[in-house]
């Protein structure tokens, strides 16, 4: 008689019952619901780990299942969060606009109304007209579609290229960087119609519901970055349990012995390679409306390789272990270059940990490396009734 997914895979009910226990316990002290022991800028910091989890358990499919170790998969994040950014930014413009046309003596027309909605955004680059991405920034379906379908559209395209070819190890790795170096370099420039260096900001205003308090609103976007954390690893462990799950691991272990025994290896790499961009931007778009502000350097290759550290640290080849890792460095991020971790005063020197933060997370991914390969989630493998439960 075969067993029930949970019963194979009981790490995925107990992941769920901890982050629904996570949820109701932070909800219950967050300032919306009348408590001070959660604040709402620590709801939001919060909010944004759950964010960078669904991300990096993304990450893990295609790199700890899979075999694929891209530095590409934050840009997907970055895309979806411009996505659902442009909206914000317009209706909020727009509303600020109209206000302020309101005491005209002449009501403004749609043309002026528009010219003056482009002015306020993009005349910090020395431009009034919207530029042709900005199509549909007016519509909130179109632009939440785009949330998935542009990284979506995009990762295919480069996908079917790469592994059509059969470019696999290093010289993938090295690709995506290069995509993605080639997308933060695009999105610099003033004419990307996204407004350069200055990116999207304003973000954290919710176009419709300037009455609602921050606090609120920030416990409404931290509810939906759990349910989207929930709903993604359910999904993807789904994914890894069945036999589409034994193949993409296989592929990992041994491309060649795959493809002989007759499975068409681009088409999994590439629909896992699809499937988990997409994912990667609607954590972008829970994510940037809690940061208020988004930016080419988002973007930038280096925050793809801090994905594939957090992945690492945590454990690659096991969900919960992408989680851990991303969550763990999320946090000690905020605390430690949040002015939180107090300086150290050695006499000789002051030790600044807004400085040395990076420095202890490169020692942190060395000594993981040299002296945990499974990474933190790899001590659950001291249970023995753990070995095996790889979601």
């Amino acid at each position: 008689m075969s067993q029930s997914f949970i019963a194979r895979n009981p790490s995925v009910l107990w992941f769920l019952l901890l982050l629904a226990v996570f949820t109701i316990c932070i909800s219950v002290l967050s300032e919306a619901a009348g408590s001070s022991v959660v604040s709402t800028s620590f709801l939001k910091t919060l909010g944004k780990t759950l964010c960078l989890c669904l991300v990096a358990v993304a990450m893990d499919v295609v790199w700890g299942y899979c075999g694929i170790l891209s530095l590409g998969h934050f840009a997907f994040f970055g895309i979806g969060g411009y996505a659902i950014g442009m909206w914000l930014m317009y209706e909020r413009t727009k509303d600020i606009v109209i206000a302020s046309l309101d005491n005209n003596i002449l009501p403004a027309t749609p043309d002026e109304i528009t010219q003056a909605i482009g002015s306020q955004i993009f005349g910090v680059v020395g431009s009034a007209d919207f530029p042709m991405i900005w199509a549909f920034s007016h519509s909130l379906t179109l632009q939440l579609l785009a949330v998935v379908l542009v990284p979506g559209i995009l990762a295919l395209i480069f996908g079917w290229l790469a592994f059509r070819s059969r470019v696999a190890g290093v010289y993938l790795s090295i690709l995506t960087q290069a995509m993605t170096l080639a997308l933060a370099l695009y999105f610099f420039q003033n004419d990307s119609g996204l407004r350069g260096n200055n990116g999207l900001s304003g973000l954290q205003n919710i176009p419709g519901l300037e009455d609602v308090s921050q606090a609120t609103l920030s416990l409404w976007f931290f509810w939906a970055s759990a349910v989207a954390l929930g709903a993604g690893y359910l999904m993807f462990s789904g994914m890894i349990s069945g036999k589409f799950g034994s193949v993409i691991r296989a592929i990992r272990d041994n491309e060649a012995r795959v493809r002989f025994l007759g499975y068409h290896v681009e088409s999994y790499k590439l629909f896992i390679f699809t499937v988990t961009a997409m994912v990667a931007g609607i954590a972008g778009a829970l994510y940037y409306p809690q940061a208020g502000i988004i930016n080419p350097a988002e973007i930038a290759p280096i925050a793809s390789i801090y994905l594939a550290v957090w992945v690492a640290i945590g454990g690659r080849g096991r969900l919960y272990g992408a989680v851990i890792g991303a969550a763990l460095v999320s946090l000690m991020s905020s605390w430690f270059t949040g002015g939180s971790a107090p300086n150290i005063n050695l006499g000789f020197y002051s030790l600044q940990w807004t400085d040395w933060w990076l420095v202890l997370l490169g020692l942190a991914f060395v000594s993981v490396t040299l002296f945990s390969p499974k990474g933190i989630g790899g001590l659950f493998d001291l249970w023995p009734s753990r070995k095996g439960d790889g979601a």
